[in-house]
């Protein structure tokens, strides 16, 4: 017998719960990139800052690719135990992960552990993300009312590029108190104690949710899938085709994202010439704005759809990317480089602000959180972590306009997609939200 939700699971409840744990754990993703410039020559060999720069940007990339594998096992178990036990489990990991890059020994007393241990805690954090973003993803999703779905699910980039804000604005306030050199040597500790430290309360946080009421249908009135079948790679690939859109439509999405957030202040400082405080100011200051405006265009697809946005994204970034790339590289002044960077990210944000609902509408309760993970984190596998190691294997090779077009090229591709997917904004997720719809949305195909 179908149940109405109790009075506490309230939607403003649902997205304070899943975003402030949302926001540690892109905290301690985002922190890495953010700290790479300081930390790159305790792991690795002195010599060429741009080749240390690789190796890091290389295991931040293997990171992304234990992305899919987290997304499968972590999906799997939000699908089996619910959206409140997978948040709970994801936080955990990247506490642990956190803690191990603050404690890990350097290349001058250790040689090559130190940066074995550098990655393995990123294998931890990808495993960890993995998860994070479907969980927090359906979570959002289900927990909102229609009409609000967007709104509620743009949450998860507020709470993500809330996350890098305060991992660069520790960096602001540690540039600005402690010298370069001690920066280096032990000052980039410091962002991973914090977020070991802040992973920890949200775990107490986290075990106070409440669970979706999409979940609870499914799981407790025996009418829903049997346990056994929820999150299963077999009932994934009854929805192949979702699973490959979800791919497609996220290639020039992460893409252009990681382009213009993790890789900005290395660019504008290693391309630019800017110093790299004058860099993380400018990226602190955009992000900012880019943060404000996610909820905006959320609830704008709530009244005229899923797709416009996407489409404004596509076209934005096809067309944008070289030109945008191409004149930021030769700013000399934080008002242009702020102006420029700003004007990339307000194109991102159509696809950005929305692209958590869109994946999670397109899929039924169980197997929805595997089917946003897995085939997710296997694009940001392919194209959001690799941007970054791409971006400077083409600088080093001195035709560093390549990768403007690569991006572009990407973009282009998911806005193909975007021009012929289905509309998800009145997918209805519960049998009493199907109830006034004459066919179910959910299980249509695209």
């Amino acid at each position: 017998m179908t149940t109405q939700a109790p009075p506490a699971r309230t939607p403003w409840k649902a997205v304070l719960g899943g975003s402030v744990g949302n926001m540690v754990e892109w905290y301690d993703w985002f922190v890495y990139a953010s700290f790479a410039t300081y930390f790159a020559a305790s792991f690795f060999p002195k010599g060429d800052p741009t080749a240390q720069l690789l190796n890091t940007a290389g295991i931040f990339a293997v990171g992304f690719f234990m992305r899919p594998v987290g997304g499968w096992l972590l999906g799997r178990y939000a699908d089996r135990k619910g959206r409140k036990a997978a948040l709970t489990l994801t936080v955990t990991l990247m506490s642990g992960s956190a803690l191990l890059i603050a404690i890990a020994p350097t290349y001058d007393s250790v040689g090559y552990f130190g940066a074995a241990v550098l990655l393995v805690a990123r294998l931890m954090q990808g495993l960890s993300v993995g998860g994070e973003y479907a969980a927090s993803a359906t979570y959002l999703t289900e927990a909102t009312p229609p009409g609000k779905r967007g709104f509620a699910s743009s949450f998860q980039y507020v709470s993500m590029t809330a996350g890098q804000l305060v991992g660069l604005g520790l960096q602001i306030v540690l540039q600005r108190t402690m010298s370069e050199e001690a920066l280096n040597s032990y000052g980039w500790r410091i962002p991973f104690i914090i977020g070991a430290l802040a992973a920890a309360v949200v775990f107490y946080l986290r075990r106070n949710l409440l669970e979706t009421e999409a979940y609870d249908e499914e799981a407790g009135d025996g009418a829903g899938h049997a346990r056994g079948e929820r999150g299963t790679l077999r009932q994934l690939m009854v929805y192949k085709r979702e699973a490959a859109l979800v791919i497609a439509l996220t290639m020039g999405g992460t893409l252009a994202y990681y382009t213009y957030t993790t890789y900005l202040t290395k660019y504008l400082s290693n391309t630019a010439g800017l110093e790299k405080s004058t860099a993380t100011l400018v990226s602190f200051c955009a992000l900012f704005i880019f943060m404000c405006v996610q909820p905006l265009a959320g609830a704008l697809s709530d009244r005229i759809g899923r797709r416009p946005l996407l489409i404004t994204f596509g076209v934005g970034a096809t067309l944008g990317t070289v030109p945008l790339m191409t004149a930021l590289s030769g700013v000399n002044g934080f008002a242009g480089a702020l102006a420029l960077s700003l004007l990339g990210l307000i194109i991102v944000t159509g696809y950005t602000s929305i692209n958590a609902v869109v994946k999670a509408e397109m899929f039924p309760t169980h197997v929805r959180a595997l089917g946003v993970a897995l085939p997710y984190a296997i694009a940001n596998a392919l194209f959001g972590g690799s941007a970054e190691y791409v971006a400077l294997w083409f600088k080093k090779a001195d035709i560093e306009s390549g990768y403007y077009w690569y991006v572009a090229g990407c973009a282009a591709v998911s806005l193909v997609v975007y021009l012929f997917m289905r509309e998800t904004r009145d997918a209805a997720l519960t049998r009493r939200e199907r109830g006034r719809h004459a066919a179910d949305p959910v299980t249509a195909r695209v």
